[in-house]
């Protein structure tokens, strides 16, 4: 009779088990970093306020990146991306996209437009409406007593955020005092963060005529209509919801009148639009909004899209001084409106060395939503040196121009040295006798690969003090 002898497995100490649960977990961490997802801290202003790098107030937004998605697929146009920068690949900036690959892009008169090629005409970029969303300025967060919405007839009250309007009658929207909407450094913040914002300083202002007014209206019995007028230069936008006194068969309405000198661009174009027949009930409230944007005039009741007219682009007037407005108006008894608030649009500054560009296959443009102070597409400059000696011999080097910074030049010993950062992050310094400096070169675009992922959470902070709650996703 035989017998076998079984050979237990070997027993695991604790500290091999620790080691492996160790090597585990960075093996897992470093997956999950390099292709997975990652958490980003915002260092600077330039997005803001989408996202928040704000010294003033110690916001500095933590977002979560999508690292996964762009193994799959390309980058498509208004995400905002992290990437390496270009003029210095240690560094990780993160911008939207704005221009995409094989198109002529240019940023004019405040908007962005693209074309195919020089055969075709430029057309606006219209924005999704998440994108759209994200990117409105809210106007009027500073109390004053200038800015708010000003009643002009008899029998109408009217306050920051409410009227109450009986007869026909209209009030104009004023900031400070003001019917022109320009582009102010501190609109889009709440309340608290808004007063402590501060331009770079230099900043030229522009009017703003892509505006959205939203709030609600509860008509009264004998309302005929109510409306929001929109005035841009010599033309003027009515979009109108007909009141319980209307017709029957009446419906939601826009209307527009050109006037001189762009008649011209508008002879192909509808000027008016209606949609289904619809009135508003008398004494029941209903949330609206209207909007002039891209090109666009829209009409909405309680979140749906109730008429839409496309109109001629106003660049025929970016040379002129003219004036907008924005004006609330009733017709019959009157109604009552609740909750007004006004938004408008990104003004993209184009006084820059880049404003209009062909992008080359598997290359991008990037802007940041904070368009008066974000060093971006437009901006981007490689200073180019060489020099005797190591990292040079000769050749030219690349590196970020940027005034005060890159490159530099102090005193070392009894030598002029110049510090140069290259396009890589090395820094090099030398002998500034020795320095020959080439013309500058612009670098506006992104490379494909250079592109590391999506933001797509904004996790942390919350802030009572700013009234600042930051979680939320990121369009």
């Amino acid at each position: 009779m035989s017998s076998r002898t079984t050979k237990k497995p070997a027993r695991k100490t604790p500290w091999r088990d620790n080691i492996e649960a160790f090597t585990v977990a960075i093996i897992i961490a470093v997956m999950l970093k390099y292709f997975i997802v990652e958490a980003y801290k915002i260092p600077t202003p330039s997005m803001q306020p989408t996202l928040m790098g704000d010294e003033a107030t110690g916001l500095f937004d933590r977002i979560l990146v999508d690292k996964f998605s762009f193994h799959y697929r390309d980058p498509e146009r208004y995400e905002v991306v992290v990437f390496r920068y270009p003029l210095d690949r240690s560094k990780n900036f993160i911008k939207r996209i704005v221009g995409m690959p094989g198109e002529d892009f240019r940023v004019f008169n405040g908007d962005l437009w693209t074309r195919k090629d020089a055969t075709e005409p430029w057309r606006v970029l219209r924005r999704p409406r998440g994108v759209q969303g994200e990117t409105w300025k809210e106007l009027a967060t500073i109390e004053d007593p200038r800015t708010g919405w000003f009643a002009s007839a008899s029998g109408w009250s009217s306050g920051a955020r409410a009227l109450a309007a009986r007869g026909d009658g209209r009030a104009q929207f004023k900031v400070r005092g003001a019917s022109n909407v320009v582009d102010e450094y501190n609109h889009g913040y709440n309340a608290k963060i808004g007063p402590l914002q501060r331009s770079p300083g230099g900043l030229s202002r522009h009017n703003v005529a892509d505006l959205r007014v939203v709030g609600s209206v509860t008509a009264l019995a004998g309302c005929k209509s109510v409306a929001v007028e929109f005035g841009e230069g010599p033309r003027s936008y009515v979009l109108e919801l007909p009141g319980p006194a209307a017709d029957a068969n009446a419906a939601p309405r826009i209307r527009v009148r050109y006037g001189t000198p762009d008649v011209a661009s508008a002879a192909n174009l509808a000027t008016e639009a209606l949609g289904a027949a619809w009135r508003l009930s008398a004494g029941k409230t209903v949330e609206f909004a209207a909007q002039n944007l891209d090109d666009q005039l829209s009409l909405e009741v309680d979140g749906e899209v109730v008429c839409e007219l496309e109109i001629a682009g106003a660049s025929d007037n970016a040379a002129q001084e003219w004036s907008n407005s924005t004006n609330l108006v009733a017709t019959g008894e009157g109604a009552d409106f609740a909750e007004l608030r006004v938004w408008r649009d990104i003004y993209y500054t184009s006084e820059a060395k880049t404003t209009e560009l062909t992008i080359p296959a598997g290359h991008y443009f990037m802007l940041g939503d904070n368009t008066q102070n974000s060093s971006d597409g437009r901006e981007w400059t490689f200073e180019r040196l060489s020099w005797a000696g190591e990292g040079s011999n000769g050749e030219l080097v690349r590196g970020n121009k940027r005034m005060t910074e890159n490159p530099v030049q102090a005193m070392v010993g009894d030598t002029m040295t110049t510090f140069f950062r290259d396009e890589w992050g090395e820094l090099w310094n030398f002998p500034s006798a020795s320095a020959t400096k080439a013309m500058p070169e612009a670098a506006p675009l992104v490379a494909r690969e250079l592109i590391c992922g999506r933001a797509v959470f904004v996790f942390w902070p919350i802030s009572p003090t700013y009234d600042a709650y930051r979680l939320r996703w990121i369009h």
